[in-house]
């Protein structure tokens, strides 16, 4: 385990850097059993920097729309990871592995939630507003987690802690803040 004082974790660069990294969870949300969108980025371009965002549209054909991942095919198929998603209480626990506080956006997600009881399950449907999303599987983080922070990838493969890789069953709007619940 890394001590706090050599973390050195590279700054994240945003595009738009009047918009938030993340917001506070809602508590209105916890009593009712919900979590809350926290944080919402996209990259346009392989390795690019993330874009954190406050708002953006999700859809069937592009995942969040501007983000390179969530492109459908030519041939109109779409990825197993169309969309990924990262629950702060996995991210929490990467974080006290590596004894270091990092942004969210190391691990290159899309959504950002936390109070979400989310199983670790394909088929699982997630909704967001009027967005549906349906879990295809794990986000196996990579080797390329370490170019982002020495040690993140080994502290992102248990128990799901890479995330979620998603489908966009149907399309909508988001903002930081929204109640998120599982179906």
């Amino acid at each position: 385990m890394r001590s706090p004082s050599s973390c050195k974790a590279k700054p994240v660069q945003d595009f738009l850097p009047f918009a938030p990294v993340a917001v506070g969870s809602d508590p209105d949300h916890a009593a009712a059993g919900l979590g809350t969108l926290i944080g919402l980025a996209r990259r346009r371009v392989p390795r690019a920097a993330m874009e954190t965002l406050s708002d953006s549209a999700i859809t069937t054909a592009q995942g969040v729309v501007g983000d390179y991942r969530g492109k459908a095919k030519p041939d109109g198929r779409v990825t197993r990871r169309q969309v990924s998603l990262l629950r702060r209480e996995d991210w929490t626990l990467a974080e006290a592995e590596l004894a270091c506080a990092l942004q969210w956006t190391h691990r290159r997600a899309n959504l950002f939630v936390e109070g979400l009881d989310l199983p670790r399950v394909a088929g699982t449907i997630v909704a967001i507003g009027d967005v549906r999303l349906a879990v295809s599987g794990e986000c196996d983080p990579c080797r390329r987690m370490d170019e982002q922070h020495p040690g993140l990838w080994p502290a992102l493969v248990p128990d799901w802690r890479g995330g979620y890789l998603m489908t966009v069953i149907a399309g909508g709007h988001v903002r930081l803040g929204d109640a998120v619940r599982t179906l």
